[in-house]
């Protein structure tokens, strides 16, 4: 199998090169970039599977990186982000993030996660779903709302496809993230995880966000597709 392609942008050179040296051990192709204008050439060039994303950089901010590189592709990104600041990758489009300072075994098993999830979804035939107006095909990974295709990010769409796949059903937060991400999280940074996600795709999907129709919260529990 050939290992997963993954790209680096972080302007930090100690942060850079310690991810780059400690996933080239791990078999990873890596390239680098330090800042905007070096990350979208290797990009176009090199086609990741997955970006590990600073959120400053000195040209540009990662969150307009994130928004470029998903325009083009649906790549996973991994926001590296300071304590303050966790949400706005997220709010984004990217899949994931990790709050610095990180270790990098965790970063290694939210990579894993991901990666495992990419490589599941692209390789199984699943059934579309309609209600109402909202049609999910998840073969073509795009969702229509009154006949109108929706940009959802690709986490986005696995999070979607989850909950509609098993509508009624009330999901705690972290069976969501064992579900959807691959791994186990209880702590306040999970929940946040999960929903940020869910409060992108309601702005997405509902008429009234702030009154769902589709996607509900279930007090104490989680969230649930009606």
């Amino acid at each position: 199998m050939t290992s997963a392609k993954i790209l680096v942008v972080d302007d930090d050179p100690a942060i850079r090169n310690l991810i780059s040296r400690y996933l080239s051990q791990q078999n990873y192709q890596l390239e680098v970039a330090s800042d905007g204008d070096s990350a979208l050439k290797a990009f176009e060039q090199f086609n990741p599977d997955l970006v590990i994303l600073d959120l400053n950089l000195p040209d540009t901010t990662g969150l307009a990186l994130c928004r470029e590189m998903q325009s083009r592709t649906s790549v996973f990104i991994l926001m590296l982000t300071s304590e303050q600041d966790p949400k706005l990758g997220l709010k984004q489009g990217a899949d994931d993030f990790v709050t610095k300072p990180f270790d990098l075994e965790e970063l290694t098993l939210r990579i894993q996660a991901i990666l495992k999830r990419h490589r599941s979804t692209s390789n199984k035939e699943r059934q579309s779903l309609t209600y109402r107006d909202l049609m999910i095909d998840p073969n073509r990974r795009e969702v229509y709302l009154k006949g109108e295709l929706v940009t959802l990010s690709a986490l986005e769409f696995d999070l979607l496809y989850c909950l509609a796949s098993k509508p009624g059903r009330a999901w705690e937060r972290k069976e969501l993230l064992q579900k959807v991400w691959g791994y186990q999280d209880e702590s306040s940074e999970g929940v946040r995880v999960i929903d940020v996600h869910i409060g992108q795709i309601r702005k997405k999907i509902e008429p009234d966000p702030k009154n769902p129709s589709f996607i509900q919260t279930v007090r104490s529990v989680g969230y649930r597709f009606d």
